[in-house]
């Protein structure tokens, strides 16, 4: 199985002996040893999640790297965190996946309205399975836990991935005060219950659910 460690807080390092992994399209920054570069449509996922990512709108162009050695990783000097899956789900937006394990499945689910807040459409990227995969944001990211009877509301342009027995909601912010021009100006949020971790980022996206 490969092994995953920051080489730095921005730079992702992937040890591998004959192993493959799935990266973010031109992510590679520097290699030693012997490895294999190959194209993957559909974010790897074969000719059925190449149609299903046109008609969702959640596109992710990807590549396999294979070899034996050390292949480092890196994306517009953002931040990358590691997150370790056992058997579970990890639900997290396609620009923020740099790298998985090969053998973790990727697909499609529907996210309804919180995606749609966010412009980045009604799905979102799914990775199932037990390996590791690297997640990017702008910034260091925060990882906050969310608790039976402990809701959690997220800014839509802050979030990054969720794993764990959540729930989410779209709900709107928007009320008089708002209109007035006197609000928070977060006028859509992602309310998350039951029991597991929600990533986020210090620094949100433009989102069509911005300042009213």
């Amino acid at each position: 199985m490969p092994q995953f460690r920051l080489h730095s807080p921005k730079v992702l390092a992937v040890s591998m002996t004959g192993d493959a992994v799935k990266a973010k399209n031109g992510s590679m920054v520097a290699y030693d040893g012997e490895m294999a570069f190959k194209k993957m449509s559909g974010g790897g996922e074969g000719l059925r999640g190449m149609v299903t990512r046109r008609l969702t709108g959640e596109q992710m162009t990807v590549m396999e790297v294979k070899g034996h050695g050390t292949c480092y990783f890196a994306d517009r000097a953002s931040d990358i965190n590691l997150v370790q899956l056992n058997g579970e789900t990890l639900h997290v937006e396609a620009s923020n996946l740099l790298c998985t394990d090969a053998g973790l499945r990727t697909g499609t689910s529907f996210t309804g309205l919180r995606g749609a807040s966010q412009g980045n459409g009604l799905f979102t990227t799914t990775v199932e399975g037990s390996g590791q995969a690297a997640l990017m944001s702008d910034g260091p990211a925060v990882v906050l836990r969310v608790a039976q009877g402990m809701p959690l509301q997220v800014d839509p342009g802050a979030y990054i991935a969720h794993q764990g027995n959540l729930q989410q909601h779209f709900q709107s912010g928007v009320n008089f005060r708002t209109f007035m021009g006197e609000g928070s100006g977060e006028s859509f949020q992602i309310r998350f219950e039951g029991d597991g971790l929600v990533y986020v980022q210090p620094s949100e996206r433009n989102t069509v659910g911005g300042e009213v």
